[in-house]
């Protein structure tokens, strides 16, 4: 009997590993693909794609680096994400203290007021947006993007947080109060550390939806200088023509940061979202 067991134990874990290579395989080609095109000319797409190059052409990334001012938009896309980033996670993780261990008459209606929206698409509110931007100074300005990107990250952060501190044991909390602690440094003290797994997730999760984003960046900046990495990269796409090659060597530049982001946490994110899904 035992060795049965051992042999379907076995066999298992080859069914389920076999998988998870399959799966890692299925991932990672596209990847190493635009990998292997950024670093072969034009012509050698067309004629070979999927073959090693014939000349490794590092010039690519060079070009795409000063010819498309990705430095400079990579330097916008941080400020613009980190500042959300910080601003999203200080104020949702503030809101969702409140309406989770704070007992005030409105709590519930306050919440379902914040899910309400997740539920709003940006293409509804960005011609009031830009109207009003232009009319107070922030139409090409990085304050533009700020403001929006963390309203659209509020919602999502105030749901995941108030469910790591609603799920915090109250007795914590009375000790604390005991001690002599006030609501703001339980906040400070007891509610953040406990829910740094949360914060990991809620962060990348913000981080990765900033970075990516197009629609608001290409409305909201026009000057070149200010414009952020998404909007630079559709610079190598034109109308009559499109520079393949040094459009893959930007792209694997623009998604650099968020894979050595997520290598960073990736522990602290499996961490939280183990946490997540054993709640209640």
């Amino acid at each position: 009997m035992k060795r049965n067991n051992r042999k379907k134990l076995s066999v298992s874990r080859i069914v389920i590993y076999a998988f998870l290579i399959i799966l890692a395989f299925i991932y990672l080609a596209p990847l190493l693909w635009m990998l292997l095109v950024s670093v072969k000319d034009n012509a050698e797409i067309f004629t070979s794609p999927f073959a090693l190059p014939k000349r490794i052409q590092w010039e690519n990334y060079t070009f795409a680096w000063t010819a498309g001012y990705l430095g400079k938009a990579t330097l916008n896309s941080a400020i613009v994400c980190v500042t959300a980033l910080v601003l999203s996670l200080v104020f949702g993780s503030m809101a969702a203290f409140a309406i989770a261990r704070m007992r005030w008459k409105f709590s519930r209606l306050m919440m379902t007021y914040f899910l309400i929206g997740m539920m709003v698409p940006i293409h509804c509110v960005l011609i009031p947006l830009f109207k009003t931007f232009s009319s107070i100074g922030l139409y090409n300005n990085l304050s533009g993007l700020i403001l929006p990107y963390v309203t659209f990250s509020l919602p999502i952060t105030i749901y995941i947080m108030e469910g790591f501190f609603e799920n915090m044991p109250q007795e914590i909390f009375e000790a604390a109060c005991i001690d002599g602690c006030n609501i703001y440094k339980c906040f400070s003290t007891i509610a953040v550390p406990l829910s740094k797994t949360g914060l990991f997730v809620t962060g990348l999760m913000s981080f990765v939806a900033n970075w990516n984003e197009l629609l608001l960046a290409m409305v909201f900046i026009s000057n070149d200088l200010k414009k952020t990495l998404p909007v630079s990269l559709s610079k190598f796409v034109g109308p009559y023509n499109t520079n393949y090659v040094q459009m893959f060597a930007a792209i694997i530049i623009a998604i650099i940061p968020t894979i050595v982001v997520y290598c960073c946490f990736s522990n602290q994110i499996v961490d939280g979202l183990t946490a997540g899904a054993v709640k209640g």
